[in-house]
């Protein structure tokens, strides 16, 4: 559990070429993610078993799940159920900030 994550601490994690995620607050239900995207970056299509909200800060994606696209732009968020397949192109670099429930385990491997 991180019940405080003071942002000058955390560090970045390198995940994809173009994309790294810094893992903020979480608890046994809950996980805050910030992740970075280099424009052109792709987040491979895949699936989980946690509920996922992705929130736009910054830059712009192409956003899928299960065949459906999205434009996110600063501001903008999507949800994903449980089990669905989603991915991402990066439009122009950014940071989405991610939400999952229950906490993402393998994050913390």
């Amino acid at each position: 559990m991180q019940v405080f994550a003071e942002a000058g601490k955390l560090s970045w994690i390198p995940v994809w070429p173009g994309q790294r995620r810094k893992i903020c607050a979480y608890n046994d239900q809950e996980m805050l993610v910030e992740v970075d995207f280099e424009e052109g970056a792709v987040g491979a299509d895949h699936t989980h078993p946690h509920t996922q909200i992705s929130y736009a800060l910054s830059g712009e994606y192409l956003y899928h799940i299960e065949g459906q696209e999205y434009h996110l732009k600063p501001g903008d968020s999507v949800a994903v159920e449980s089990g669905k397949v989603h991915g991402l192109k990066c439009l122009k670099k950014g940071v989405l900030l991610d939400i999952f429930t229950p906490v993402r385990e393998d994050f913390l491997k």
